[in-house]
Order: structure tokens, then C-alpha cells, then sequence
């Protein structure tokens, strides 16, 4: 590389585990002659400011030492705030630290821990990878106040009881890990939530009015702490696998729960699937609050419209 690659850290993700082993990464790259600069994130959407910097003047490409949720934003700042690609040739490279480490489990990587070796392997993983090109997710909804938001995703976004895990999640302790803090967000969620009804079109197709539990648009194939939601998603299609979980009873949403985590939730009744290259949803009742997931954060409600942009990114990993 003859021009620096940026090391962008959310030293926080992964309740501290992506700050402590900052140093190990930045010696595996010093020793490969690898030439790079550090920026760290301080606050929410740093990562997708940072980003955008960095590509403006001129990085090769971003390598991303955090959780879900900062890899999302990251990917964000490879877009204008319209959704438009910012720097085609660019990558994005994951090096996951965080709590979910969902995005990882699609491209089949492992996460960073506090061992040197384990570091080394994905840092020379990454070094040798050439740049392939995948879809990203842009959606536009309702904030939290209710005003017009957008965002791009790299992962899953979903609505209905998902937007109240992640709620769940953020006001939970960390140090449980991420696979028990979203299954013990899943199991305060399901005995709280109650199907909301919500007006959904797919591409072209006519509307439709259903009841969710929660309904996924997913580029990537697991989300929630390690739900194998969307088992045939493909990351370089051209479309979002439709996920569905439709017109339920509380006890078959509770019996469908292992189905999440194994690959099978396709198979359960009630699930339905279907693919996209755009969906738009809203809520029946105006006044209801249906909130929203995105890779792992809750940004907000509906309505919403998930557009694909595909071939959008270039993933190094």
C-alpha cells in the first residue's frame, strides 16, 4: 500500500476488548511495514464522520476495529448523506471486537481477542485478501423524535420486537457478552411485545397489511447475538432476503426461538420469506410506534424504506 491505511477503533466496543488490543494490531502492522494511522471514535456517528475523512483525503481503505454497530457506521461513511457512493475503489475491513460480532459469522471470520496470535492471523487475513465487492442496505425512517432520518446498513436491519432488544440490550450490562446480553434482551422483549400491525410492499408488488413479531431485511445471514436468521442471504445478490415473522400467537413466537439460533426459522409456520431490492413498511395505526433495528442499534420507527445498493462496497477479509 503506498498510502496509509486508517485503523479506525471504538475503543469502548466489546466492553473495552477492542481498546485493549489496539496495541497488539499496531504492532502487526509496523512489523509487516504496513503504513497506517490510528483515529479512535468518542461519541455516536463518529465512526461514519471519521470514515468520510479519511477516504476524502484519500486512504486506501478503512479497517475497523469494533462491534457491529461501529463496522455499520463505518460503512456509512463510504456514502454521501443522500446514499450516493462516495469512493468506489476504497475498502472496508473488518476486525471485529465487539459485543454481537454478527457481521463476522456471514464472511467467516473470528473475532479479535486478547491473544497476540489470534491478531496477527487476522491482520495477515486481511493483508492478504483482495477487495470483492458487496451490497450494502439504505433505509430511511423516523428518529426517535420523529423526524426524517437516514443511514446506510451493512448487516440486518429489522422491525418490531428487534427494536426493542436493542433497546434492552443498550440499557443492560455489557460484560455478559454479546451473545447472553441479546438473549437475555430477547427473552424481556418477547414477554413484553405484542404484534403491531404494518402496511408492507415489496419492489413493485401491491401492499399488504400483516401483524409482526418482527420483520427482517437482511444482506447478511445473522444478527441479535447470534441468530441465524436469514440462512440464505448472500451478501453480493443484488437483494435482501425478507424475513418474516407474521400473524403468531405469543406461544408460537416462543416456540420459533430455537429455530433463530439453529437455521431453521424458515421452517417454522407463521415465517414467511421472500426477496427484494426495495421495502417499504409503515405502521397500520399512524400513531404506533413500530421501532426499528439496524445492524444492532435502535436509530428509530417506522415508516421506513430499505433500498439495496448493490456492489456498493468492497470488502477486504
Amino acid at each position: 500500500m503506498s498510502r496509509a491505511l486508517v485503523l479506525l477503533v471504538n475503543p469502548r466496543a466489546g466492553a473495552g476488548r477492542a481498546g485493549r488490543v489496539l496495541p497488539a494490531i499496531e504492532a502487526a502492522l509496523r512489523a509487516r511495514d504496513v503504513p497506517f494511522r490510528t483515529v479512535q471514535t468518542r461519541a455516536p456517528r463518529d465512526a461514519t464522520a471519521l470514515t468520510r475523512e479519511a477516504l476524502a483525503a484519500g486512504a486506501p481503505g478503512v479497517a475497523v476495529v469494533g462491534g457491529d454497530g461501529t463496522l455499520s457506521e463505518a460503512a456509512g461513511g463510504f456514502f454521501s448523506e443522500r446514499g450516493e457512493t462516495l469512493t468506489p475503489g476504497a475498502f472496508l475491513a473488518p476486525l471485529s471486537a465487539g459485543t454481537g460480532g454478527d457481521f463476522r459469522k456471514s464472511i467467516g471470520s473470528r473475532n479479535l481477542g486478547g491473544a497476540t496470535d489470534r491478531v496477527a492471523d487476522l491482520v495477515d487475513r486481511m493483508l492478504a485478501a483482495t477487495p470483492r465487492p458487496i451490497d450494502a442496505g439504505w433505509v430511511e425512517h423516523l428518529d426517535g423524535q420523529g423526524r426524517p432520518a437516514r443511514r446506510a446498513f451493512l448487516n440486518i436491519a429489522s422491525f418490531g420486537m428487534g427494536g426493542l432488544v436493542d433497546q434492552l440490550v443498550e440499557e443492560g450490562p455489557k460484560w455478559i457478552g454479546g451473545a447472553g446480553a441479546f438473549f437475555v434482551a430477547g427473552l424481556r422483549a418477547l414477554a413484553r411485545y405484542r404484534p403491531q400491525g404494518v402496511r408492507l410492499r415489496l419492489d413493485d408488488g401491491p401492499p399488504r397489511e400483516t401483524r409482526v413479531h418482527n420483520l427482517m431485511v437482511a444482506n447478511g445471514q445473522y444478527f441479535g447475538g447470534g441468530m441465524h436468521a436469514a440462512p440464505r442471504a448472500v451478501l453480493d445478490d443484488g437483494l435482501f432476503d425478507v424475513v418474516g415473522m407474521e400473524g403468531m400467537s405469543h406461544l408460537q413466537a416462543l416456540r420459533s426461538a430455537p429455530a433463530l439460533y439453529d437455521g431453521r426459522l424458515l421452517e417454522r409456520p407463521g415465517v414467511t420469506f421472500a426477496r427484494a431490492r426495495r421495502v417499504h413498511a409503515e405502521p397500520v395505526e399512524p400513531s404506533d410506534h413500530v421501532l426499528l433495528d439496524v445492524d444492532g442499534e435502535a436509530p428509530g420507527r417506522l415508516p421506513a424504506t430499505f433500498e439495496v445498493r448493490a456492489a456498493a462496497l468492497h470488502l477486504r477479509a
